[in-house]
């Protein structure tokens, strides 16, 4: 069964406030006014409040050195409002680097893409959880496959490169490089890597 708020706030250490007690009434002086000193008691000097040289963000002490209820939930709040202001910056920060990685790889791909327009064999690799496919020519499917060639992704295309450009790739953002054959390692699955399907 749910306990109720205030059995909750109970378990969590808050203790019930003591119901306060109404002012006395004055009677005599119009409201408002405060009532005349005399020279004995610094009648020069404002009356002093309760609580008077405390700063506002201080929580305020209860007699049980418990705080109040009120300041609980600000202090909540304040938590959870910076710990969403530093989720943000974390969030900033990432989309800077990756903002500086993509200028790095533009840098380090311009001109050397191994694209032909007039490849007509595809050649078929996982990348993303997904088959993607790339066309090569006759001449580059084999280095392809022996892996001094490799696939590099920009900007959502999928670019041929020379293994030194990959390598680079890959030094810069891992995640970029999607295709790069190990011509000693054994084939995945069994499929062999220049298989036309």
């Amino acid at each position: 069964m749910s306990d109720s708020l205030r059995d909750q706030l109970l378990k969590a250490g808050f203790s019930p406030q003591a119901p306060s007690k109404p002012a006395p009434k004055r009677h005599g002086k119009p409201h408002g006014q405060a009532p005349r000193r005399s020279a004995s008691d610094g009648g020069d000097r404002p009356p002093r409040h309760e609580g008077a040289g405390k700063r506002a963000g201080d929580p305020a002490p209860r007699r049980d050195g418990e705080i109040d209820l009120a300041r609980a939930y600000a202090l909540r709040d304040r938590h959870e409002r910076e710990t969403a202001e530093r989720a943000r910056r974390e969030a900033e920060q990432r989309a800077r680097e990756r903002k500086e990685r993509r200028q790095k790889l533009a840098a380090l791909l311009d001109g050397k893409a191994l694209n032909d327009a007039g490849a007509e064999i595809p050649r078929h690799f996982p990348y993303g959880n997904r088959i993607r496919r790339i066309y090569v020519t006759a001449e580059q499917l084999p280095r392809l496959n022996g892996g001094e060639l490799a696939v590099v992704q920009q900007s959502g295309r999928h670019v041929l490169v020379t293994r030194e450009v990959a390598l680079a790739v890959q030094a810069i953002d891992p995640d970029a490089l999607a295709l790069l054959c190990d011509p000693h390692g054994a084939d995945e699955d069994d499929v062999p890597s220049d298989l036309m399907w």
